[in-house]
């Protein structure tokens, strides 16, 4: 490479990948964390909404879970149709599909017509999180794509520090026209979504090529980057959408998302009445904030482990610890008495459990080429995400037989852990050790 094109290549990489991060990365942010907020706040709902609707600790279980089932089996469709349609308007769609149903739930009068609007949401919601990640490998070259996944999947936890504050301050001091705090809650919070539909058609660019907001120097640049990013490599494998789906590593991560969303949603969605049993003397606002500081501290661990993937290089292991980190305090949160304790280790376990998720991510691209792993990422979190159903479900059902959810936190520990042995396992049997790739056992 000749100095004068060396010297614009230089800068080129250094100004591109940053022009594209911050039109692109806090827009889908912004984005996430509504998603997230109407997604959870039935959590914060429960305190009121449980005892207006007659909701056993089973039912509301349920009802927080049952968003899984639909989000499950319109998952990889709606992919599909993003790959017909363009992020533009598919991501678009969800947006504005979701809010709808968001609004419609703060009007329900009985559990059944809440089962009936949750499952809706989980359908309407289907195929942005994967979408999202497949729009992000557009635009951002492998070594980027741990810290900018984890930059986007941090508005997981932000959410919940918002959303807590927020959602239990609508609920203590909106209740106009004889409507409860938790409608209100329910309705406002479904309203941006909507919003960020209209915004997300008229401000989103689907590829590097159409991006006018760049330079055609720039353009040009990244463009060719990408291509050869996308350009067929040693060790990936092009599939099929049925064989990609099937791929017994494919299959393997599914299991492993399962197990660690039954923890991480586990405690998400019934962190408010946790915090509640540990502090009756709370009001729901105290809660809310008690809530979030767990998540201010996960959003910080998060970020910075992914940061540490990348600029190793490795996946591998910096999947696996922060699950084994995250069990071992699940494990324990079921023995603490004392709030404080018990907080703290709330913390150390959200903190493990979103640093997972990055280094994750980043694991189908290992083995398959980009096309197959947008597929395989789908298939992944369609699979995985049964155990938001199973995990908020199987602690309502002990709570009942128990009187206690912490039991039910104890049987999420061993889950997680099992999740962090499928993944140390699978590291010592595959060449990542020392290559950085997954290409044992084809």
């Amino acid at each position: 490479m000749q100095p004068a094109i060396a010297a614009d290549y230089e800068t080129l990489e250094r100004s591109v990948p940053r022009k594209v991060f911050w039109r692109i990365i806090p827009f889908c942010f912004a984005l996430y964390v509504i998603s997230y907020i109407d997604r959870a706040n039935i959590g914060y709902a429960a305190l009121q909404m449980n005892a207006e609707l007659a909701l056993s600790s089973q039912a509301f279980g349920f009802a927080a879970g049952v968003f899984f089932i639909g989000y499950f089996l319109f998952e990889v469709p709606s992919n599909m149709a993003l790959l017909r349609f363009g992020p533009r308007k598919w991501i678009a769609r969800i947006l504005l599909s979701w809010g709808v149903v968001s609004i419609l739930t703060a009007f329900v009068q009985s559990a059944m017509q809440l089962y009936v609007l949750r499952f809706l949401l989980g359908v309407a919601e289907a195929g942005f999180f994967p979408g999202i990640i497949l729009y992000l490998t557009l635009w951002f070259r492998t070594k980027e794509q741990a810290t900018v996944i984890a930059l986007f999947t941090a508005a997981i936890p932000v959410s919940y520090i918002l959303g807590g504050p927020l959602s239990t301050l609508i609920m203590e001091h909106i209740r106009w026209f004889g409507f409860s705090g938790w409608r209100w809650m329910l309705f406002l919070e479904g309203l941006p979504a909507i919003l960020g539909g209209v915004a997300t058609y008229w401000l989103l660019t689907d590829r590097p090529d159409q991006a006018r907001w760049l330079k055609p120097a720039e353009r040009d640049w990244l463009a060719a980057e990408m291509a050869r990013e996308h350009a067929p490599a040693a060790g990936r494998r092009t599939l099929g959408t049925l064989a990609a789906i099937t791929h017994p590593k494919v299959l393997y991560l599914a299991l492993v998302y399962f197990a660690y969303q039954c923890g991480s949603l586990g405690v998400g969605y019934w962190l408010p009445q946790i915090v509640r049993g540990l502090s009756s003397e709370a009001s729901t606002f105290e809660i809310g904030l008690i809530s979030t500081f767990p998540y201010v501290v996960a959003t910080i661990g998060m970020v910075l482990w992914s940061r540490h993937s990348d600029q190793k290089g490795e996946r591998f292991l910096h999947t696996a610890l922060p699950l084994l980190a995250a069990s071992l305090a699940l494990g324990a949160i079921g023995l603490a008495t004392n709030t404080v304790f018990a907080v703290g280790l709330v913390t150390v376990a959200l903190t493990g459990l979103y640093a997972f998720k990055a280094p994750f991510w980043a694991l189908p691209g290992l083995f398959l080429s980009r096309g197959t792993a947008a597929i395989a990422i789908a298939a992944i979190n369609s699979i995985g995400n049964l155990g938001g159903f199973a995990g908020p479900y199987l602690i309502g059902v002990i709570k009942d037989a128990t009187g206690s959810a912490m039991a039910g936190l104890i049987f999420l520990a061993i889950l997680t852990f099992v999740a962090f042995v499928m993944i140390w396992f699978e590291w010592l049997g595959s060449d990542a050790r020392t290559q950085g790739e997954w290409t044992q056992g084809e």
